[in-house]
């Protein structure tokens, strides 16, 4: 195990979360946190030039992804980068069009961009494990690190999404064609996506990451049986490999998060993964006893819905209170364990960029509160 990952922690309440360990406090991050809804983030983009050249860069990525941590106590950082730097080391020509989000400019749209597909170069891909090298580093104070970092992916199926569409779309009519016209293609393209997500978060691991995520953006697309096929199965399958490629690897917590992902909770929890992501759609008490009652013993993290810190301090504090209050009258897991030591809070999805920043002082401030004096009345 490199020395970088034995580094003492200031505040570890992430890594025991995804563990089931008891914490004081439920700990919270929050996806996306480092973005537009920060004016110090804008600050950085803005000498960056683009957001490419911003994530190409490892200390100014170093520098955005501190910034949500400077002004929020927040429990563990998450490595600032994108899900769709795998094709564009894949040579797909990667492109962030102002207003329209990303663009690839040669989609895989025949059969023969596909037989010509291949692993993605981790060559090209540097600049991401430099980040991860360089934001363990600046994480670091008085000989110890602030909170743990998160490195991440996207899912070999939401990768794909992008791939063969080109860019963005709400029903993705080209991948989904392809899926049913030619599944021998898509299997193809996941397998190849398979290899390159596995090797990605290893090197991220390698680089100083301390617990890796799946985000699965699109997976709730996907039919009851396909989702399970072409989503669930390729993440399954990232994660038995990470876990048996190096004895360190398994030591080190993975997240899955599929977004509208909750009517296969089951499933999910039977990934392999130690913490399954919820959006907001789904109750996470409901959750918890669902798993309980199938004897599936793993971490939850979510779910309050993202544009509820569009609304005023006191529904943010009745929202967020209420997650934590159905939960801590659910069931203990396994071995007794307290289902608030098994929850990692954070939003359904990416926290709005039309955030105010003070919405995210009255959200936090909620959960340290109002989960100490749960654990409180539990004890």
């Amino acid at each position: 195990m490199p020395g970088s990952q034995r580094t003492e922690l200031i505040n570890d309440r992430f890594l025991k979360a995804c563990f089931l360990e008891k914490v004081d406090v439920t700990p919270i991050w929050l996806m996306r946190q480092a973005g537009r809804y920060l004016p110090e983030y804008n600050k950085t983009r803005a000498k960056a030039g683009s957001f490419l050249q911003l994530a190409k860069n490892p200390n100014l990525a170093s520098e955005v992804t501190l910034q949500p941590l400077d002004r929020y106590p927040l429990d563990a950082a998450i490595l600032f980068s994108d899900i769709l730097t795998i094709p564009d080391a894949m040579g797909l020509g990667l492109s962030f069009e102002q207003g329209e989000g990303p663009r690839f400019e040669r989609p895989l749209r025949s059969e023969q961009s596909i037989l010509d597909l291949h692993e993605a170069d981790m060559d090209q891909l540097k600049y991401v494990f430099d980040a991860v090298s360089q934001i363990r580093k600046d994480l670091m104070q008085n000989g110890k690190q602030r909170v743990p970092l998160i490195g991440f992916s996207g899912s070999p199926w939401t990768l794909a999404c992008y791939m063969v569409e080109g860019s963005g779309s709400k029903e993705f009519l080209e991948t989904k064609t392809m899926l049913y016209k030619r599944p021998d293609l898509m299997r193809r393209i996941l397998e190849i996506n398979i290899q390159s997500v596995t090797r990605y978060l290893e090197l991220q691991i390698d680089a100083g990451a301390q617990a890796v995520m799946l985000f699965d953006t699109w997976g709730g697309l996907l039919a009851s049986g396909d989702y399970q096929e072409f989503s669930l199965d390729p993440m399954k399958e990232v994660i038995r490999r990470l876990k048996s490629s190096k004895s360190y690897h398994a030591s080190i917590p993975t997240l899955l998060f599929t977004k509208g992902g909750g009517v296969w909770l089951n499933d999910i929890a039977n990934s392999g993964a130690d913490v399954v992501g919820l959006d907001w759609t789904m109750s996470l008490a409901q959750a918890r006893n669902q798993l309980v009652v199938n004897h599936q013993s793993v971490a939850l993290q979510g779910n309050l819905d993202p544009l509820i810190l569009m609304g005023n301090e006191k529904i943010i504090q009745q929202k967020a209170a209420e997650i934590l209050s159905e939960l801590a009258q659910t069931n203990p897991i396994k071995g007794g364990i307290s289902p608030l030591d098994g929850h990692i809070f954070n939003l359904g999805h990416g926290i709005s960029q039309f955030t105010a920043p003070e919405q995210v002082h009255f959200l936090i401030d909620t959960i340290q509160t109002e989960s100490k004096k749960l654990r409180t009345q539990n004890v």
